[in-house]
């Protein structure tokens, strides 16, 4: 298996039964923004989607958001569901993909919304991109192994 590329865009994920949250990273893979929400709705569709992003951005890569237990760190059933969810769409894409702990990702995007005056509960559809962005953001300044597959 080939190293995760260092440069090229990255499309960071913030995996969701209902709705996903979207970011990317700049080819430099320095600064992630925030890009959009994408309800969840038959793969197909979702496919079509995703493709699009991937041909418009030119992304080498996937960074999935992995929900791990609060306090222990261990992996969950969201875990799991994140996982065989970010497999599936490497394999679809023909992609690498690497997981970021999101623990507290969700958290650090309602507490930006509460700071900025606005309620997070009214602004659902942009918190899911931000804490997708606060996830890729993570993974882009965190340490790298030669396998980012592992996560």
């Amino acid at each position: 298996m080939s190293p995760f590329p260092r440069t090229g865009v990255l499309l960071g994920l913030d995996f969701g039964t209902k709705r996903l949250g979207i970011a990317v990273s700049n080819p430099e893979q320095t600064i992630a923004m925030p890009l959009e929400t994408v309800q969840r709705s038959i793969p197909t569709a979702e496919l079509r989607r995703w493709r699009q992003l991937i041909e418009d951005y030119r992304v080498v890569g996937l960074v999935c958001g992995l929900p791990l237990h609060a306090q222990s760190g261990d992996e969950s059933p969201a875990s799991t569901q994140a996982r065989a969810y970010g497999d599936w769409l490497a394999a679809e894409l023909k992609l690498p993909v690497a997981y970021q702990d999101e623990r507290h990702s969700s958290s650090e995007a309602e507490l930006h919304f509460w700071a900025t005056g606005r309620s997070p509960d009214k602004n659902r559809a942009r918190l899911d991109p931000l804490a997708a962005g606060l996830i890729l953001q993570a993974f882009l300044d965190g340490p790298r192994t030669e396998d980012e597959e592992s996560g």
